[in-house]
């Protein structure tokens, strides 16, 4: 069986449940573990460091003409032959598309079965990776890998329980400029650490939300994952929103939690980094119940600890 993913999410799972023999192919974002795979997939922003605006200008301009920001490697493809493409749904920026996935295979000799994975809460991801693993004939592959995730995250909220841990106001941004809420699977994250979202859409897309809503709503703990961004990336685009009116008169700025995270363990649904993100946040809302291990606290940072990077 040859399988080509067109979702680093599911990359990301294959590799984690040990059945990356299986894959051929991937896109040019997958994780470092598919570093040496072919790269079926790219983008026109590969290669690129677009500020937050140009990139959210790319992609308007983009949509309105009615074009994509991906393209497929079409001989290499033909080459591969898949049996089975694994593609998405969920966001035209993030990853291609089931509708550009459907066009570059209809030109192919050997037709595969696509598979879309299109998640859009936290138990939508769990099932994610027993499709993956059914489609290759090793359901009982995903079964127990999941049971090790549930177990982590069932951890985090017997202790919470324990603690009588308070839920915490907090906002989690998408993007900087403009500013996006949270959407889909992360505001279950954020409740499954102990926190509460009320400007996040569960279960739907992200949106732009405007600053004074977020002044309005004044979280107490303010995470910023822009998607793509790593911590370091964020840092650069930090001055958008320190230099708004009214940054400094937050509960979250005054009190010092204000965090940066990298954007793996929010918008890119491997059910594995997605329960890494879980045990980050609990990291930040409860820091006096939870500490984070070496590998976690690589993850994220408070921004108030700024001067590790100067």
């Amino acid at each position: 069986m040859r399988i080509v993913s067109f979702l680093p999410a599911a990359t990301k799972m294959i590799y984690d449940m040990g059945l990356q023999e299986y894959l051929y192919g991937v896109t040019f974002e997958c994780p470092k573990e598919a570093a040496d795979m072919p790269k079926v997939v790219r983008c026109i922003l590969e290669g690129k460091n677009y500020s937050s605006i140009e990139i959210d200008k790319i992609f308007s301009a983009s949509k309105a003409q009615g074009k994509s920001l991906y393209w497929v490697d079409d001989e290499l493809l033909e080459s591969i032959s898949p049996d089975i493409v694994f593609t998405q749904d969920i966001c035209e920026v993030c990853n291609i598309d089931t509708v550009c996935t459907e066009t570059a295979v209809m030109k192919l000799t050997k037709q595969p079965k696509l598979v879309p994975l299109s998640p859009n809460n936290l138990q939508d991801v769990f099932e994610c990776a027993i499709t993956i693993a059914r489609a290759i004939g090793k359901e009982e592959v995903a079964l127990n890998y999941l049971a090790s995730l549930q177990k982590q995250t069932d951890d985090i909220l017997d202790k919470l329980r324990a603690n009588k841990a308070p839920l915490k106001r907090v906002m989690l941004m998408e993007w900087i400029e403009p500013i996006y809420n949270c959407g889909h699977w992360i505001p279950f994250q954020i409740a499954a650490a102990g926190g509460v979202d009320m400007l996040s859409n569960p279960a739907g897309d992200s949106i732009v939300t405007q600053w004074d809503k977020v002044l309005k709503y004044n979280p107490q703990v303010l995470v910023i994952a822009p998607c793509g961004f790593d911590i370091t990336r964020s840092m650069e685009e930090m001055s958008l929103l320190t230099s708004k009116s009214g940054w400094n008169d937050l509960e979250a700025v005054k009190k010092n939690q204000v965090y940066l995270a990298d954007f793996d363990m929010f918008t890119q649904p491997s059910i594995g980094t997605l329960v890494d993100g879980i045990t980050s946040l609990s990291c930040m809302f409860h820091p006096e119940i939870f500490e984070a291990d070496e590998r976690i606290s690589a993850k994220f940072l408070n921004y108030s600890k700024i001067e590790v990077f100067k």
